[in-house]
């Protein structure tokens, strides 16, 4: 398996230095913390799948790991599922894509249609909450029903994770930050089509947003 892209130790210095402090948040709460797992769909994973994001396939054994230790140490696990309904979102699906792409996008992501589905590696328990979302973000007030979900169990905290890292896990952290959760994305959870989208995506939230672990930072500040 190709190893998962590290961000540059120069931009960690930089990022550490100017906050004074290793990380941005030190500590967790893990009844207050909650895992986001964005879109790791069929129709995100599948290979040859309508929106394949080939590095998917190799966070999946680092979600379900970051997922086991945040249940057994008494935290939340929501999976977020991309869902278009028909038309869909306009702005994007007529103007971002052309027609035939958006056609075979919108069908593969219907509820219910066997690509919406979650990828079946994934362990999902049954205490965990399953959502759809009808944006990129998670976050986005109208988007998702996750954060009012999340606020009512007292939840502060969310570790992003999925795909893909630029686009959907990027603006649910963003939105997250910008309506007062602590956010993290988890750098080796998260997937991109290339590594140099991935890691710009990663740098930029370092830099002015909020928290990039790895799973086995977050496991251990978890078990602290």
């Amino acid at each position: 398996m190709t190893p998962h892209p590290e961000l540059d130790p120069a931009i960690l210095r930089a990022a550490a230095e100017r906050r004074g402090r290793p990380h941005v948040y030190d500590h967790f709460e893990p009844a207050r913390t909650a895992l986001v797992v964005i879109d790791l769909q069929n129709a995100f994973v599948a290979e040859g799948a309508p929106c394949e994001v080939p590095a998917a396939r190799g966070v999946v054994s680092a979600v379900n790991r970051l997922a086991a230790a945040l249940r057994a140490a008494g935290g939340t696990v929501a999976w977020v599922q991309a869902t278009f309904e028909h038309g869909g979102w306009p702005l994007f699906f007529e103007h971002m894509v052309q027609p035939a792409t958006a056609a075979t996008i919108l069908a593969a992501l219907q509820s219910g249609a066997p690509m919406h589905a979650l990828w079946p590696e994934l362990e999902v328990a049954p205490e965990d909450v399953v959502v759809p979302k009808y944006r990129f973000s998670a976050f986005l007030p109208g988007a998702s029903t996750l954060p009012a979900i999340l606020r009512g169990r007292g939840i502060d905290t969310v570790l992003v994770a999925g795909c893909m890292t630029n686009m959907c896990c990027d603006s649910s952290a963003r939105d997250a930050v910008m309506t007062d959760f602590r956010t993290v994305m988890v750098s080796d959870a998260n997937a991109a089509r290339t590594d140099t989208a991935h890691l710009a995506a990663l740098s930029a939230f370092l830099q002015g947003f909020g928290d990039v672990r790895t799973v086995d930072s977050l496991i251990a500040a978890l078990r602290a």
